[in-house]
């Protein structure tokens, strides 16, 4: 088991992409914290990966200074160490800049970004304790590389995360604390589904072209990633056994960008 008495934080854990990424873990041997606004969500997915020694869900809304520092505090207090931090919450808001409020706009960076810095900044205060590193793994997006009309603060947000994975990659190093950007491509979750038909009245345009014409367009297969896919990719990064893999964006999208 690549992750045997590793104890790994996962955000946005009770749902989508998180849920695939913790149930991952688990089955690689990691004790797994969700952490999620959801907190009923959270704790049920902790008792499907098995509950109370192997498991814990928390209340956490990432943008919220003392729910971070008061969630990971939780997590030593239960299992003692922290190893993994997965930055994964996230939500989407489509819309064309001119009509898009600044409310919305700060919203949306809150959470990828601020939310980014909080629990990165939690999770490294024990991690430099620790002594014995650990890896920072941020939920970016071909966004983080590529631009899309209709997502000015997504995209703005998720080329964000590269840059700090950048700096905690350089700060942590002397700590033994990787950090790494997982970039995938359109993964059919209910983020995805709720974007298909507002993208379709902004574009004028079918539910089905969106799909084909707007999402998949610039895959080498026109398939979706699946949250499989991305759980993969983190599994790599969390068990990667040295400090040369890290500052680095693996994009997961079925060809589209390519590097």
């Amino acid at each position: 088991m690549r992750l045997a008495n590793k104890v790994a934080v996962v955000t946005g854990a009770a749902s989508g992409i998180g849920k695939e990424i913790a149930r991952t873990f688990a089955a690689e041997g990691a004790k797994v914290v969700i952490a999620d606004l959801d907190l009923k969500a959270a704790q049920a997915t902790a008792a499907e990966l098995g509950g109370a020694d192997k498991a814990l869900g928390v209340a956490m809304d990432v943008t919220q200074e003392d729910q971070v520092d008061a969630g990971m505090a939780k997590v030593i207090e239960v299992f003692g160490r922290v190893d993994i931090l997965v930055s994964n919450a996230g939500i989407q808001i489509v819309s064309p800049l001119q009509d898009f409020s600044f409310a919305k706009w700060k919203q949306m960076l809150a959470i990828h970004l601020d939310g980014a810095f909080l629990t990165t900044r939690a999770a490294l205060r024990y991690m430099y304790k620790q002594g014995d590193g650990g890896s920072i793994i941020y939920m970016g997006s071909v966004h983080s590389k590529e631009a899309s009309p209709l997502k000015a603060p997504y995209v703005t947000a998720k080329h964000g995360l590269i840059g700090l994975a950048k700096v905690v990659a350089k700060e942590g190093a002397a700590h033994k604390v990787r950090a790494n950007v997982i970039c995938p491509g359109f993964v059919r979750t209910p983020l995805v589904e709720k974007q298909i038909p507002e993208q379709a009245k902004e574009l004028g345009i079918s539910e089905a072209d969106v799909v084909k014409n707007v999402m998949l367009k610039e895959t080498v297969d026109g398939e979706f990633t699946t949250v499989q896919d991305v759980a993969a990719a983190a599994l790599f990064f969390a068990s990667f056994e040295s400090n040369a893999l890290t500052g680095q964006s693996l994009v997961v999208s079925h060809g589209w960008f390519m590097q």
